[in-house]
């Protein structure tokens, strides 16, 4: 594996998002803005956890809407 194709895998791990990746938050977001379920994202309860914040945080930031 080339360093591109690890650093596009480690972008992929929901421990690694911020509030400032929009694109990345928006994909477990509604579009009437309600947080998706873990159910439907399909993510651990840890990363659930992880992602609820950083969208609440993006929110607080307004960066994200």
């Amino acid at each position: 594996m080339s360093t591109e194709n690890k650093k596009l895998n480690r972008s992929l791990n929901p421990m690694d998002y911020t509030f400032n990746d929009v694109e990345q938050l928006s994909r477990f977001v509604t579009e009437t803005g309600k947080i998706l379920p873990r159910k439907d994202t399909g993510l651990s309860a840890k990363h659930q956890r992880r992602i609820t914040n950083r969208i609440k945080q993006a929110r607080n930031m307004l960066t994200m809407q």
